[in-house]
């Protein structure tokens, strides 16, 4: 079974996958991880790739390019990325999502950087992704209509989340494409 899951920065998406990942015993492609590894295989920072990726439609297909043979090569497997749903063919899409203001208290805490600016970070690489995926893609993050299951993360821990998730992995089996199934 092949699993995405989605969503904006501060969403939670990359720890809930990990915390599904290990509870299910399921492997893990982080799109973060692509990108990572590839700016470091270039030499660069973060920062630096960043900028290359926005402007070079090159790069951004690299990382896809790489996220989807990893994914390939796992035959259970959890890929956690932005856009993992449009290029992976999955058993369940799962999109996380939170207001901004509880996103920027996350990625404050994490980055340890103050909330205003963790809000200015997010809504300036939102902005630049929505307008790289759509250009480069014809993707809309803000078009939710791919997922299987939207969560509301506010107020929920990442353990409950991958709860969640786990309860709609056992519902489906591998190879069906879901929308989820109805309970009984």
């Amino acid at each position: 079974m092949k699993i995405t899951v989605g969503g904006p920065p501060g969403s939670g998406k990359t720890t809930v996958a990990t915390i599904l990942a290990e509870r299910i015993g399921y492997d893990y492609v982080s799109a973060g991880g692509v990108f990572r590894q590839l700016a470091e295989e270039h030499g660069m920072s973060l920062k630096e790739f960043g900028e290359l990726a926005e402007n070079n439609p090159r790069y951004d297909a690299m990382i896809d390019q790489r996220q989807m043979e990893l994914a390939a090569m796992k035959r259970n497997v959890i890929v956690d990325g932005r856009i993992s749903a449009h290029i992976i063919s999955a058993d369940l899409k799962v999109w996380l999502k939170a207001p901004l203001d509880v996103r920027a208290e996350r990625v404050a805490g994490r980055e340890k950087i103050s909330v205003e600016e963790a809000k200015e970070r997010i809504v300036g690489r939102a902005a630049c992704e929505h307008k790289r995926y759509l250009e480069y893609y014809k993707i809309d993050l803000d078009d939710l209509s791919i997922y299987d299951l939207v969560i509301d993360s506010s107020d929920l821990s990442a353990k409950d989340v991958a709860g969640i998730i786990t309860t709609a992995v056992d519902r489906i089996k591998p190879g069906k494409s879901p929308g989820l199934p109805t309970p009984e």
